[in-house]
């Protein structure tokens, strides 16, 4: 397996693989619309100097993504300046268990230090058990739980 960064000729599969990202999630999410949904400005985060989207290849084929984009935090007490915000983490269904999301991980976490960047954020679902199980595991822990009502 190769892990590398992102390109712009990758871009077809990128947004092949949001909208995987999108079909994962929207058992969790009722507030999804339907159709297709676009969350990421992927090429855009391509060429970002405050961005890295990293891709595993196995056989000249991608098989998985994340991205780690840097960020100021909302607050101005924060003990922190800014911080790495890891988003669009995708492994091909075919491929998952096989620790690929671990060197995903590895590779965004490794650049947010490369930048000098201590503070590490994520957002899962709190529903999704199997991620939350995995980004524990990876090192992360629980901050903030985000509540919702209809009326």
């Amino acid at each position: 397996m190769i892990v590398r960064e992102a390109t712009e000729q990758d871009h077809k599969v990128l947004l092949e693989f949001e909208q995987g990202i999108v079909s994962a999630e929207r058992p969790f999410n009722s507030t999804l619309i339907a159709g297709e949904i676009h969350y990421y400005d992927l090429l855009h985060l391509i060429k970002s100097d405050e961005a890295f989207v990293l891709v595993v290849e196995e056989n000249n084929e991608i098989i998985a993504s994340g991205y780690a984009l840097i960020r100021k935090p909302a607050n101005n007490y924060s003990n922190f300046e800014q911080y790495a915000y890891l988003g669009f983490m995708y492994v091909k269904p075919e491929h998952r268990g096989k620790g690929i999301n671990k060197l995903i991980l590895d590779g965004l976490i490794s650049w947010a230090k490369s930048r000098d960047i201590s503070e590490i954020r994520l957002d899962v679902y709190a529903q999704n058990e199997s991620a939350v199980k995995a980004y524990e595991k990876a090192g992360f822990e629980s901050l903030l739980v985000t509540m919702r009502m209809k009326t």
